[in-house]
């Protein structure tokens, strides 16, 4: 459907303009891990004028919560989780410079309207494929929310993560494109 892309965080805004619903890509980078509750707390955090312990501006945020490690390992299986959970908490932190999501699943028209407005992209990481997602995993650590274990706020180190553009910044969708172009049903 598309091309094949090597990119790596932080993202700038030429990295992101080129991205195309539908394309294939390997990310390399630092890159952020939160589900719903941290995504709460994050959001909460940002209404009180806190600091949060990283700088959202070009960053990417893993919808994902991963296993306990095995010894020597920085992760055990991590795969995506369905994003449409997080679309109340999304545009707040577009606003505040968050550039990329991974997840699975659609997003609502609120979340690809403010993606289109702030220039962000959201990402597919293929589930049923954690183990194997897990291996791009190169260092991984808990920044924020201990309480929530696995769902904590993670700061992970991925190389060569493979992933597909599932909307772009032009807000061009696999979601519709895809029965589209093969005649099928969204």
């Amino acid at each position: 459907m598309g091309t094949c892309n090597r990119i790596t965080t932080p993202f700038l805004a030429n990295d992101i303009s080129v991205l195309k619903a539908g394309d294939e890509l390997l990310l390399s980078g630092i890159i952020y891990t939160a589900r719903d509750a941290a995504h709460k707390r994050m959001t909460e955090a940002l209404h009180r004028n806190e600091t949060l312990p990283f700088d959202l501006k070009g960053t990417v945020i893993f919808y994902a919560g991963p296993s306990p490690a095995r010894p020597g390992e920085p992760v055990g299986s991590i795969g995506p989780t369905t994003s449409y959970r997080m679309d109340p908490y999304t545009p707040l932190l577009l606003e505040r410079g968050v550039k990329g999501m991974i997840g699975k699943g659609d997003r609502s028209p609120d979340v690809v309207r403010s993606m289109i407005r702030h220039g962000a992209v959201y990402l597919g990481a293929t589930g049923g494929i954690a183990a194997l997602l897990a291996r791009t995993i190169v260092a991984s650590r808990v920044l924020a929310y201990s309480d929530l274990g696995p769902e904590a706020l993670r700061e992970l180190e991925v190389r060569d993560m493979p992933l597909v553009v599932l909307i772009d910044s032009s807000g061009n969708s696999i979601y519709k494109i895809g029965p589209e172009k093969f005649g099928g049903k969204a």
